[in-house]
């Protein structure tokens, strides 16, 4: 099974994100990750969806997505020519030494302390989804209490746009 990332260009309408969900729930295909956001054009938005298949269930999600009335446009995100990006946001235990290992490795990551308490500290980062989920892995020992991923964002390199 293949990872894809298809970026789906809609009109910024209630009940389409309904709609969408719906498509790939009614064929048994399984969202891995999907965000969604207004563009720059407030009568649009745009979709990140994730899914796990091979080419066969590709084409077919494209085909069932260009049916609906409110997509305007499909473009499948290939990892070498795509920038793809995810968000977290964890909320770890941070008492005593434990705070400065943490702090070192927030540092290593390129990740930012955005909120401290006196036993907790929540850490923001970006990056790619292994990124992510290395720091996550390093940051487990010490106890996460609350975690929260947006989901993979993707945009194709160059010059060309969307649309």
């Amino acid at each position: 099974m293949e990872r894809y990332v298809l970026s789906v260009l809609v009109e910024n309408k209630a009940g389409v994100l309904s709609r969408v969900s719906g498509l790939f729930s009614r064929r048994g295909y399984n969202i891995d990750s999907l965000t969604v956001c207004e563009t720059y054009n407030a009568g649009q938005s745009r979709m990140t969806i994730v899914v796990q298949g091979d080419e066969y269930i590709l084409e077919q999600i494209e085909k069932q997505l260009s049916k609906l009335v409110e997509v305007i446009s499909i473009s499948h995100c290939a990892k070498e020519t795509t920038c793809e990006r995810e968000m977290v946001l964890i909320k770890v235990n941070a008492a005593g030494s434990d705070r400065a290992i943490i702090i070192e490795t927030c540092n290593i990551f390129r990740a930012h302390i955005v909120d401290v308490a006196p036993n907790t500290v929540i850490v923001e980062a970006t990056g790619s989804e292994d990124k992510i989920s290395s720091l996550i892995r390093l940051l487990s020992p010490y106890g996460i209490k609350e975690l929260v991923r947006t989901g993979l964002t993707a945009m194709g390199r160059g010059e060309e746009i969307m649309q």
